[in-house]
């Protein structure tokens, strides 16, 4: 198959899907090895940004997605009239932050490390479908196991979660103390 029938292709399943696809199913589908399919994709998403589209190819992990660009959001919402906005309050933000570094990680232990029910927080982030299942635990009750989603991925801009900003040691060493010290106060009283 020809490269323009093959970029073509893969405009066709990206937009008709309107989802993320995984790489291996559209090398398959295309007849082509992974290697292939992502340079053809990197090329059309390099044209797209050349051109000044209103569209744009993302990667989420080994999956690609068709999306407009963040600019046009004004002028697709006065159209959809739908906005999905919500508010991630600081409770949400801090479970969000322990299941994205801590992932796969149980409801057990992000309560260990908030010291606090959870129960709210995590059905919120499944709620606006940051969080989902991602297995269970090998363990007695087999719990479920937590990670963050591709729409996770999406809203915050990252293309896997290993892009996800890490602590230098000093930041590390000021939060421990800072935490140590916050917990001597509230033994203290």
């Amino acid at each position: 198959m020809e490269i323009e029938k093959i970029e073509a292709a893969i405009e066709a399943i990206l937009f008709s899907i309107g989802d993320a696809v995984h790489i291996n199913k559209i090398s398959e589908v295309l007849g082509q090895d992974k290697t292939t399919t992502k340079r053809i994709i990197a090329n059309l998403c390099d044209r797209y940004e050349h051109e000044n589209r209103g569209i744009r190819i993302i990667a989420l992990e080994e999956c690609y997605q068709m999306c407009s660009k963040p600019e046009y959001y004004d002028q697709i919402r006065q159209i959809t009239h739908k906005t999905r906005e919500f508010v991630l309050t600081d409770v949400l933000v801090e479970t969000l932050s322990i299941i994205a570094y801590k992932q796969p990680i149980t409801k057990v232990h992000i309560e260990e490390i908030r010291g606090v029910n959870s129960n709210h927080a995590v059905n919120k982030l499944i709620e606006f479908q940051l969080v989902s299942e991602v297995g269970r635990l090998n363990a007695p009750g087999r719990p479920v196991l937590f990670g963050t989603s591709q729409e996770f991925l999406r809203c915050f801009g990252y293309q896997s979660v290993e892009e996800l900003p890490h602590l230098e040691q000093s930041q590390l060493t000021l939060l421990k103390s800072e935490v140590l010290e916050e917990v001597q106060l509230k033994l203290v009283e």
